[in-house]
């Protein structure tokens, strides 16, 4: 019997007894969470300077939960690989997960071009690159003039052991996480003390997460009254075709490429969209998918994945999966392109792609990610004027929105697949639990962990 055998007659990791709700719609997450969004925009649009001072509210939640992302990573993809009796299955998992992320990975970049090249919502603008004040991206230029294809691999491995959890560095916890359950696995029953250490451990750290989400509400409020308290409206409607149009894009993505991937797994898209509503409107509000991480480890576990595919898939997904952040990049690129009058051909295009195979993986870990590997990318390329980037700062946040979306779903979506393709996915469990959800939802208080 493996330690993971063994453990499941106790309570599952992270999992705790949801208390029936008394509150109806007032008590849903999701619901608390919108209209903390509503009240943000409102104070945004009646009181800029009020609502700018709100930004600490957003800042302190985000803050809270990147807290937890390193030690919660940490004792899930530790736990799953210990409680494996078998290691080759951990190489198994971490070869599907790269084939099938780089897949969706060159559609997203392809998708996002093409639309971007037929739709041309930058054509016209007329822009002299020569003349855009460059004064407020200057630090995300010089952050993007630091990264280079070596840097970014060293930077998976961490200064100290204890360095990946305090810095919060994805990779890198996942580095060490994947080092620490491959030995605790290979000394056999030595290992088991520490296995059901990690194992309580666990229970207690989603735990803090459940009490962390009660102030999801009250971070959606600042994060939105910040955004629309400092930029206005006025830069919406100055480049609403380009933010309609990238809307648009990320629906489309997720509909057409999405969707069939998930009736290839025979999973109901929509039906896993409203499973995992709570935490679209999380990430709509914070423009943050790192705020419901723990979470979407927690349900993806609970909708029939195999603890060892989750811990590894989603964690590595959001540096390697990032559908979202590829159409975003293509998009905004070509637009910039466009804008300029700087003329791209099909050569031009096919090189922007495979510079940006490399460089978008590099959108995890770094403040201000998309914006950084964006100008990144044009500095390497050497052919759209990396000023060009000081248009869109006005919108990055509200282009965010739909990218963080698509990633959210991407990942969700790479759980079941790969889980399918391991033959470690429960597909009645999964059925069952995302055709409840929404039944579910009704009778418990989100903000309890799941």
């Amino acid at each position: 019997m493996t330690y993971l055998e063994a453990s499941k007659t106790m309570t599952p990791v992270g999992e705790t007894q949801k208390p029936a709700g008394r509150f109806g719609l007032f008590g849903q997450l999701w619901f608390q969470v919108l209209a903390g969004t509503l009240l943000g925009i409102l104070l945004g649009h009646f009181a800029p300077a009020t609502a700018v001072a709100m930004k600490p509210f957003g800042d302190a939640f985000i803050k809270m939960i990147r807290m937890m992302i390193g030690p919660i990573i940490f004792v899930t993809v530790v736990h799953g690989i210990a409680g494996m009796s078998d290691m080759k299955s951990v190489g198994r998992v971490a070869l599907k997960s790269i084939i099938y992320f780089e897949a969706i990975t060159i559609l997203a970049l392809i998708f996002g071009l093409i639309a971007v090249d037929l739709w041309r919502p930058g054509e016209g603008m007329n822009i002299d690159a020569a003349a855009i004040d460059t004064a407020s991206i200057k630090t995300y230029l010089a952050t993007a003039h630091d990264q280079s294809i070596s840097s970014y691999f060293l930077d998976i491995i961490p200064d100290t052991f204890a360095s990946a959890l305090t810095e919060g560095h994805v990779l890198q916890v996942l580095f060490i996480s994947v080092l620490f359950g491959i030995a605790i696995a290979s000394i056999g029953e030595r290992g088991r003390p520490v296995f059901q250490v990690i194992e309580s451990a666990s229970q207690g750290f989603f735990k803090i997460i459940g009490y962390i989400m009660y102030f999801a509400p009250l971070g959606a409020f600042g994060a939105i009254a910040f955004t629309v308290g400092q930029f206005g409206t006025a830069s919406l409607w100055s480049l609403g075709e380009l933010i309609i149009e990238f809307f648009v894009v990320c629906a489309l993505f997720t509909t057409i490429v999405l969707g069939s991937v998930a009736h290839w797994c025979g999973v109901s898209l929509w039906r896993l969209l409203g499973y995992l509503w709570d935490e679209i409107v999380i990430v709509a509000a914070t423009t943050s998918t790192e705020t419901v991480l723990p979470r979407l480890i927690q349900k993806m576990r609970k909708a029939g994945c195999e603890e060892s595919v989750v811990g590894f898939v989603i964690p590595a997904g959001y540096s390697f999966n990032l559908d979202g952040t590829c159409l975003y990049l293509t998009t905004v690129a070509v637009f910039l392109a466009q804008a300029t009058n700087t003329h791209l051909t099909f050569w031009h295009e096919l090189g922007l792609i495979a510079v940006l195979l490399l460089t978008s993986k590099g959108a995890a870990g770094i403040a201000g990610a998309a914006f950084v590997v964006l100008a990144a990318t044009l500095n390497t390329t050497g052919t759209i004027p990396v000023a060009s980037i000081a248009l869109i700062l006005g919108i990055h946040r509200i282009l965010a929105e739909g990218l963080t979306f698509v990633n959210l779903i991407g990942n969700a979506l790479a759980t079941v697949v790969v889980a399918k393709w391991e033959g470690k996915l429960d597909e009645q469990l999964l059925a069952t639990t995302i055709g409840n959800a929404r039944l579910r939802s009704r009778h418990q208080i989100p903000a309890a962990a799941l």
